[in-house]
Formats: C-alpha cells, structure tokens, sequence
C-alpha cells in the first residue's frame, strides 16, 4: 500500500489557491478539468515533496461546505513555526492556535479546513508573544 493524496472540496478556487500557494507556500503540481462531471482538480505539494500531495476538488456548481471538522486535518512541519506563524499572520491568516508550546499550531483555510503546523525535530524554546496568545475561535 502507498499513500497518495488526501483530497479537500473547496467552495472557491482561486481563493484557496492563494491561502495553499501564495500563503503557506505549496505549488501547483497537476491540474484536470473534468467538464461532465462539472469539477476541476487542482494537485498541490510542499517544494521537494511532489509525491505527497493534496488534492483540492471544486465542484462547478455551487453547494455549501460546513466546518469542516468531519475531515480532521492536514498537517505540514515547518522549520520555525515562530517564523512561520508570523508571516502567515503578516499575510492576514487567523493563527487559531498559537505555538505556545513552541512546537504545534492551527490555522484554517478558507473553508474551515484544520491545518496544523509542526516544529521539525525538538520544540523552540518559549517566548512571547507566542507564550501568551489566546486560542482564537476553534480547529
């Protein structure tokens, strides 16, 4: 058995392709147009990792999407998760869970999808104003 993607309906493409590429920094690997079944499918992956992907599926005709807590999440280490929190927060991204601990944090995308981000290897140490930052809202 081998992994091959994990697929997320979005409501909004080209918004959810600025959150996944130009905010956290995927790239686009592949994309099909499938005009009878009305949908496109957009493949993305972290820079070096392209056999690990996600699949971001837009369906043409709109339906509506909730929390999208029944999928879980995605998860991605990051090499400083105080650096990365920052900028995602610099490019207006809500930090759900800040990295208090030094080593895990939540941000959602635009629909509601839970993404946690993970310290590679030992935690950072401390500091603020991570240390002291509130939940905001849930993941």
């Amino acid at each position: 058995m081998r992994y091959l993607h994990t697929m997320v309906r979005v409501s909004d493409l080209e918004t959810s392709l600025d959150f996944y590429c130009n905010k956290l920094g995927l790239k686009e690997i592949r994309r099909k147009d499938v005009e009878a079944g009305r949908f496109t499918l957009v493949f993305l992956a972290a820079p070096g990792q392209e056999d690990v992907t996600i699949e971001l599926t837009h369906n043409w005709d709109p339906e509506p999407y909730d929390e999208g807590r029944n999928f879980g999440h995605l998860a991605y280490e990051v090499d400083n998760i105080y650096e990365t929190c920052q900028q995602l927060m610099d490019q207006g991204v809500t930090i759900n869970r800040p990295p208090r601990d030094g080593y895990m944090a939540f941000i959602r995308s635009p629909d509601n999808i839970s993404i946690e981000l993970l310290q590679k290897g030992a935690s950072l140490q401390k500091k603020e104003p991570w240390a002291s930052m509130e939940n905001v809202g849930h993941w």
